[in-house]
């Protein structure tokens, strides 16, 4: 795997706590990115700062200034990742990582990731374990799944990101998870390796926000990703079991509701949606779809 090369895309808004330990951790890295570019998404902040001193030095990295006046959102993110890609998509490269700006990596990340995709050619997607704060100590992340690759570290081979045609911004986030689903339904793998732990510096879905806000926010952004209704309930009971536990969980199903109720349009295109339901409901009841 020693000729093939990746690239690195970070989209950043008002990062200054967090981005500085990402950016040492990548440069620590066994095997470094062609190029990492960096978006400020907006950054009101001394994150271009912190990003411009340390570019001085590493010639890889990249600071690319996107003015945004809006209010952080979760589309932003995909937005200022695809204004990203565009930008580099010219170079010759063979995978493309987006990691968030408030991560740190073990220093073999990279290169352990290159060599699985060496060894399983149909491996589209890939990443590590995100552990996140609990309390003094940093524990896995609720809802980690073997087969669901975050957006915070998603390493992606080029062959498969083209296919699925880049990341579809959503209003209330969710586009991780629908590269993933897009990139199965193209004959992809996809694969969260559990011996690769990844540091989140920052609860899940917490940025500029309250607890119960977001788990509002991720029932609305299962509804607009296309989620079965069954499939929504059972998430939201099994996540009685993570804070703020059993209101979390009905917070989460009044956010699935409510866009649900009022009719409102989802983004992803339908002949997705109706690919989505399909699986969810083999996980669900995996013996009745196979009659």
């Amino acid at each position: 795997m020693g000729d093939k090369s990746y690239v690195l895309i970070t989209a950043a808004r008002n990062e200054e706590a967090f981005i500085e330990n990402t950016l040492k951790t990548v440069i620590a890295q066994t095997r470094l990115p062609k190029t990492w570019l960096i978006v400020s998404d907006g950054s009101t902040d001394k994150t271009d700062d912190i990003v411009r001193d340390h570019a001085r030095h590493w010639d890889f990295i990249r600071l690319v200034r996107r003015d945004n006046s809006n209010k952080r959102g979760f589309s932003n993110q995909a937005v200022a990742s695809n204004y990203g890609y565009e930008s580099i998509k010219n170079m010759e490269f063979d995978f493309v990582g987006f990691l968030d700006a408030d991560i740190s990596l073990p220093a073999s990340y990279y290169e352990q990731l290159l060599a699985r995709f060496d060894a399983n050619s149909r491996l589209g997607i890939a990443g590590g374990r995100i552990i996140e704060p609990a309390g003094r100590r940093y524990e896995p992340r609720f809802g980690n799944a073997a087969d669901e690759v975050a957006g915070a570290i998603q390493f992606v081979r080029r062959a498969c990101y083209d296919e699925i045609g880049g990341l579809i911004p959503l209003r209330w986030g969710g586009h991780d998870a629908v590269a993933n689903a897009m990139a199965r339904r193209k004959g992809w793998e996809v694969r969260s390796f559990s011996d690769l732990d990844v540091m989140h510096h920052r609860p899940t879905g917490t940025a500029g926000t309250t607890v119960w806000r977001a788990r509002f926010r991720e029932g609305m952004q299962d509804y607009f990703m296309g989620y079965h209704p069954l499939f929504e309930i059972g998430k939201c009971i099994r996540r009685f079991s993570e804070p703020p536990y059993i209101v979390g969980g009905l917070l989460r199903l009044c956010g699935y509701l409510w866009p649900a109720i009022t009719r409102q349009k989802r983004m992803v295109p339908p002949d997705f949606v109706d690919y989505l339901k399909q699986q969810q409901l083999g996980r669900l009841f995996p013996s009745a779809l196979e009659r």
